[in-house]
C-alpha cells in the first residue's frame, strides 16, 4: 500500500512538474491589437532598417551579386549544429509572401515562426525585440518590394535534443527578455538614436560579445570580444578597455562604419567586410549617432585571440 502511495505520488508530481514545463516553454506572441490600425509604412526607413539589421548579409542567396534577392541558403556554423539562413523574400510559397505583419512582428520580436514555432537565436531576434514596432513593420513593408525569389529554404542541421524546438521556450525563460528600447532622457538624442541602433537592429552584441555553454550572451562581458561562431577568426572587443577601442575617437568609429578603415589604416575583414557594406548605406547622422553611443561603452577587458600559428 505504502509503495503504491509513492508511486501515486511521483506521478503526481511528474504531471505538475510536466504542466510547469508546458507552461513555462509555450511560445509567447503579441496579439493584433500591438499594431495600430492608422499605420501608413515608411518604405525610405525600412530600407534604413533593413541596411542597418544586416538581412542581405545572412539572406541574401549565394553564388549571386544582387544583395536584395533574399533566397537564404548561408550556413551559420555553431556548436549546436549548421543553421541555414531562410528565404525571406516575397515569394509566396518558399519566402514570406504569405505572411502577415504579424507573423513578421512575433517572428523578429518573439521568436516565433509563423506555425506558431519556437525559432532558434540565429535569428538575433534577442536583439531585434528592442525594436519600435513601427520599424519593424516598415521593414517588412520594404522586403515586400524586393524581387522574389523561389528557391526553398534549407532545413537546419541540428542533432538532438537541440532540434526539440519546445526546448527553446525554456531557453527564452532563463536568457532571453522581449523588453523594447527605452530612451535614457539624461543623455542627448544623438547618444539616444545610437544605442537604439546598436542594441537593436544594428545587433553589434550577437557577435561582439561571449557566449555561455547555453549559446547566450555572457551580461556581464558583453561587446568585449568573442570567436567567431563558425569558428573561423576572432570577432574583437569593441568597449573602451585598452584591448578595444580605447584609442579610437569618436569621428574615427564613425568612419570606421562608412569606410571600413580603421585609424591605423587598416582594413575590416571577414564579416566585418559585409557589416561595413551595410553600415556605409546608412546616413552619416546614424553612423554618428552609433559612434557616439559606442564611445560610452564601458571598459571591460576581453580575452586574447588565439596566436595565429
Amino acid at each position: 500500500m505504502r509503495i503504491r502511495k509513492i508511486i501515486g505520488g511521483l506521478v503526481v508530481l511528474a504531471a505538475v512538474g510536466f504542466g510547469v514545463f508546458w507552461f513555462v516553454t509555450a511560445p509567447s506572441t503579441l496579439p493584433a491589437s500591438a499594431l495600430a490600425a492608422d499605420y501608413k509604412p515608411d518604405l525610405a526607413n525600412g530600407e534604413t532598417m533593413f541596411n542597418i539589421g544586416g538581412c542581405a548579409a545572412c539572406h541574401q542567396s549565394p553564388g549571386q551579386d544582387d544583395r536584395l534577392k533574399l533566397g537564404g541558403g548561408l550556413a551559420l556554423g555553431s556548436p549546436f549544429g549548421t543553421f541555414h539562413a531562410p528565404n525571406i523574400s516575397p515569394d509566396p510559397v518558399n519566402g514570406i509572401g504569405g505572411w502577415s505583419e504579424l507573423d513578421f512582428v512575433n517572428a523578429l520580436q518573439r521568436g516565433v515562426g509563423r506555425q506558431g514555432e519556437h525559432l532558434y537565436p540565429a535569428l538575433p531576434y534577442t536583439s531585434y525585440a528592442r525594436l519600435k514596432i513601427e520599424d519593424v513593420r516598415d521593414l517588412f513593408a520594404y522586403i515586400k518590394t524586393l524581387p522574389a525569389v523561389d528557391t526553398p529554404s534549407k532545413p537546419h542541421e541540428i542533432g538532438f535534443p537541440f532540434d526539440i524546438r519546445r526546448l527553446l521556450g525554456g531557453w527564452k525563460f532563463l536568457f532571453f527578455d522581449d523588453k523594447p528600447f527605452v530612451p535614457d532622457p539624461s543623455r542627448s538624442a544623438e547618444w539616444n538614436r545610437g544605442a537604439y541602433l546598436v542594441e537593436g537592429p544594428g545587433h553589434c552584441s550577437e557577435c561582439h560579445s561571449p557566449r555561455n555553454a547555453l549559446g547566450a550572451i555572457e551580461a556581464d562581458r558583453r561587446f568585449s570580444g568573442a570567436p567567431n561562431p563558425d569558428g573561423k577568426g576572432w570577432v574583437p572587443n569593441i568597449t573602451r578597455h585598452a584591448d578595444g577601442i580605447a584609442s579610437w575617437s569618436q569621428d574615427a568609429i564613425a568612419d570606421f562604419l562608412k569606410s571600413g578603415l580603421t585609424p591605423d589604416f587598416d582594413s575590416a575583414g571577414g564579416s566585418m567586410a559585409e557589416v561595413i557594406q551595410n553600415t556605409s548605406r546608412l546616413g552619416d547622422a546614424d553612423r554618428k549617432a552609433m559612434a557616439a553611443y559606442l564611445v560610452t561603452l564601458p571598459p571591460v577587458p576581453g580575452k586574447a585571440p588565439p596566436k595565429k600559428s
